[in-house]
């Protein structure tokens, strides 16, 4: 891991950088902390991106276990997503198009002929409003807000929503994601793209974390990872984490390595979804969740991607469980639905909670 020194120096020079930025809408980006004790996150507006989740391990020593960048101008040009709040729709939207009530909408397409987190200018592209902020104190908290207006990105309808950070004890991060339709019916399907590797940000791969994940069932897909339509069984193949496994157990069973969503197998408002344990480190973290789904991600990358602190990350440096309405639902009616119409309330929380193993 980083030293405590060396990682400060990075985040002085990052929030000197993002504070002197400023957009077209006179939003100023920033970085806001939320601190409790030894355990702190820090969110930039720009995307409501987490860029750093600091927490000690089996030693008592502080480490970052979320990837990320050193400077704003590679959080704007990059691709991964690295921490990123995702929507109007998160993941894949096939053909970039659907039909709702009648009416076809076509979609801006970034990824092929396909639609990838919201498109170009998702929401983890623009900068948010910070309308209430707690840095420490009992409940350390942030909340950010976004207005989408109807057409952007091809959506229908204007949509606000919202998303608020806090922390909880012992070691817990929640996330709620907030949205209102508020003239059209629209799909709506927030998450957000934290990379995490628990043993520590720049600790190598994280083949050797072993994994659970409480799904019997995953949405095959297709060779541009569209989903089929199929809801099928985990048993006898390399997705079934069932109990819990070393994510390299199987993975080069597989062509690139895990890119895929699970169906959860609890109806409970909020769903256990997947326990993630570093021996090196002793730290567990275990995701609860309100949606349906999880798409588990193990940073297929071909070739070291550069980091923060000039760290070159390997393939599979980190693994994401995003959770969201299944992938592609606007088009699959079997599927659970992401659609919420004008006076519905879109609501989905994620609880993280962080421990040592000793």
């Amino acid at each position: 891991m980083s030293s405590k020194i060396n990682f400060s120096i990075c985040l002085f020079f990052i929030f000197h950088l993002l504070a002197a930025q400023s957009t077209v809408t006179g939003l100023k980006i920033r970085i806001y902390e939320l601190k409790k004790g030894d355990f702190s996150v820090k969110i930039t507006n720009y995307g409501a991106t987490i860029i750093s989740v600091l927490l000690p391990d089996k030693n008592g020593e502080i480490g970052d276990v979320v990837l990320g960048y050193d400077t704003l101008e590679e959080y704007k040009n990059g691709t991964s997503y690295f921490g990123a709040t995702l929507g109007r729709v998160a993941n894949r939207i096939g053909g970039a198009q659907f039909t709702l009530n009648g009416t076809h909408y076509k979609l801006v397409p970034n990824e092929g002929k396909n639609m990838l987190h919201g498109g170009p200018k998702g929401f983890s592209k623009v900068v948010w409003k910070v309308s209430k902020y707690v840095q420490d104190g009992p409940r350390p908290y942030i909340t950010l807000t976004y207005f989408s207006a109807d057409g952007e990105e091809g959506f229908p309808g204007d949509v606000f929503a919202s998303v608020t950070f806090a922390l909880k004890d012992p070691y817990k991060l929640s996330v709620v994601f907030k949205a209102k339709a508020l003239n059209k019916a629209t799909p709506i399907n927030l998450s957000h793209h934290p990379y995490w590797n628990i043993g520590g940000h720049n600790s190598g791969d994280i083949l050797s974390n072993v994994i659970q994940i409480f799904a019997s069932h995953i949405t095959p897909v297709d060779k541009e990872l569209i989903p089929t339509g199929e809801i099928a069984p985990v048993k006898n193949t390399p997705y079934d984490f069932l109990k819990p496994r070393k994510v390299g157990s199987r993975i080069n069973k597989l062509q690139n390595g895990y890119d895929i969503n699970y169906a959860l197998d609890s109806t409970a408002k909020m769903k256990p979804v997947g326990k993630v344990y570093d021996k090196k480190s002793g730290r567990l973290m275990y995701v609860q969740a309100s949606a349906p789904g999880v798409q588990f991600y193990t940073s297929n990358w071909d070739k070291s991607m550069k980091g923060k602190g000039g760290f070159m990350y390997p393939p599979h440096a980190a693994l994401s469980l995003e959770t969201l309405v299944f992938p592609d639902a606007v088009n699959h009616p079997n599927f659970p639905s992401s659609i919420v119409n004008p006076g519905e309330k879109y609501v989905h929380s994620v609880l993280y909670t962080f421990s040592i193993k000793k």
